[in-house]
């Protein structure tokens, strides 16, 4: 049976096709001459700023999308914001600085610059000797050196500021969405990272509680060693394994898909687990319970989780699922000159590669672009395919998979892990557990271009999804969020154990 046609099914299969689409497609050019003083950075910071506005105006389809009234009214107040902080660029970092809070101004993760200075032209990175993690209403330290406050202290606040009020004006007003539970949890911790931000006063004295005695510390920034770098990657993710299924007690499976973007043995993995859903479907139909654990997951390629979640509970059904979901799903592309250029550009280079089919994609929706240009048009709205009839799944699929499913969910999974749990959430079996996502931008297809320095690339999408059942910001929010400190395996295994033992005893009066 082939899969129901749907806007996301065929982006889906376009990225497995290896298309341009999102933050892949930007091409390596060589690094950019740095300005030579502060006037000049400070000069660089104001063109670039402006530059990006005119080519957002230009090129992105939010100006002029109906669905979305606030995207204009956004970059306007950005680029207010972001001139103000370019007046007080001097050096590198406030370059930077500037790009990013112009960037978080617009409210949207595919909008805005990103700067191309290479870390060797920056300061080195500093923190206090601690890391700290975010767990649902309060900043943690995760793990500290001698002489910082111990680890499992929550911070209360810095130099008579609260500590909420610290991540918003030290964090969150560069980086990050703020309105995103899932950002807090992802971002937050870097309130004690110094990346020489000029705009912002790096905490002095902070207070700390822990077992209700509170303790204050004068903090000691130095460079940022090996250790720093170990620990905040292990606060990000706590463990996580490689792809591949373990048994870590008898009767539970432990799914480890950390990765979308499967180098050659991480594809071997996939496809082996894949083969032995098909091979032991009574053995999986027999267990306690499934973990899908998503930490680590920066994306890539939807189609690894849309394969184990056809492998899992049936391609027919997933189908089925995923055509209601899509329904009614439509693309807008922003038919602009250089976006209707780009897409006829790309035809030939996917012809050269071997790959018809993308270049049949390109050059069909690269016209598309091109007659609706010609008419006057700013979007071209792609022709939906005609669906194919859906069967009986149950027939096809042989008996349903019932067993409880959990999805460990971190903060900040987004793109194609969202697509994981878009596909997951179809099935009533599936409980999210962790933190809540981030969330995904209706706007696709990205391209990048530079501004006239070299030193910022402009992020722009080609299309927009309209209609799209999660909407534009919108984020999961696990049904079990675990507040450890330490996501340990031990303690997310914990949850799911507890969430089971709850189950079992709630079924007799069901």
């Amino acid at each position: 049976m082939r899969a129901t046609s749907s806007p996301q099914g065929r982006l889906r299969r376009l990225i497995a096709l290896g298309l341009p689409v999102l933050f892949g497609s930007f091409a390596a050019t060589a690094a950019p001459a740095l300005p030579d003083s502060p006037q000049a950075w400070r000069a660089a910071a104001r063109a670039d700023i402006e530059a990006a506005v005119r080519i957002t105006r230009e090129n992105h389809p939010g100006p002029h999308d109906p669905h979305n009234p606030a995207f204009g009214p956004n970059l306007e107040a950005a680029r207010v914001h972001g001139l103000a902080l370019a007046e007080r660029v001097v050096d590198a970092p406030g370059y930077m600085a500037a790009i990013m809070g112009f960037n978080v101004r617009i409210g949207d993760g595919h909008a805005g610059a990103y700067p191309r200075i290479d870390e060797a032209s920056l300061p080195p990175a500093r923190w206090p000797g601690f890391v700290s993690v975010w767990r649902g209403d309060a900043l943690y330290v995760h793990s500290a050196q001698p002489g910082a406050p111990a680890a499992g202290s929550r911070l209360l606040g810095c130099d008579g500021k609260d500590a909420q009020q610290l991540i918003r004006d030290n964090v969150f007003s560069f980086q990050g969405r703020v309105k995103e539970d899932g950002q807090w949890w992802s971002a937050a911790r870097r309130v004690f990272i110094d990346k020489h931000n000029p705009f912002v006063a790096l905490p002095q004295r902070c207070r700390f509680e822990l077992g209700g005695q509170v303790t204050e510390h004068a903090l000691s920034w130095r460079a940022f060693d090996a250790e720093g770098e170990r620990w905040l990657a292990d606060s990000s993710w706590g463990e996580g394994g490689p792809v591949g299924v373990a048994e870590p007690r008898k009767n539970l499976y432990w799914v480890s898909m950390p990765t979308f973007q499967p180098d050659e043995k991480e594809r071997a993995a996939y496809r082996a687990m894949f083969a032995d859903v098909a091979a032991r479907r009574a053995r999986w139909l027999a267990l306690d319970a499934v973990v899908i654990d998503l930490r680590k997951n920066q994306g890539g390629n939807s189609d690894w989780s849309l394969w184990f979640a056809q492998a899992l509970w049936g391609k027919a059904r997933v189908t089925q699922a995923s055509a209601a979901y899509d329904a009614g799903v439509e693309v807008w592309w922003r038919a602009s000159p250089d976006n209707t250029a780009y897409m006829l550009s790309i035809v030939g280079r996917l012809e050269k590669e071997g790959n018809p089919e993308g270049a049949d994609w390109a050059r069909t929706h690269g016209e598309g672009m091109r007659m609706a240009l010609a008419q006057g048009k700013r979007f071209y709205v792609e022709k939906e395919e005609t669906p194919v009839p859906a069967t009986a799944a149950a027939a096809e699929d042989g008996p349903p998979f019932t067993r409880p499913v959990y999805v460990i969910v971190p903060g900040n999974c987004a793109s194609a892990c969202l697509d994981a749990i878009d596909v997951f959430t179809r099935f009533p079996n599936t409980t999210l557990v962790g933190a809540p996502s981030s969330a995904d931008s209706t706007y696709m297809e990205v391209r990048s271009a530079d501004v006239d320095s070299g030193l910022a690339r402009v992020i722009v999408p080609n299309k927009v999804y309209v209609k799209r059942k999660r909407g534009n910001g919108e984020f999961y929010r696990p049904r079990i969020e675990v507040r450890d400190v330490v996501w340990s395996n031990a303690a997310l295994l914990k949850a799911v154990e507890a969430d089971l033992a709850d189950s079992r005893v709630k079924a007799p009066s069901s």
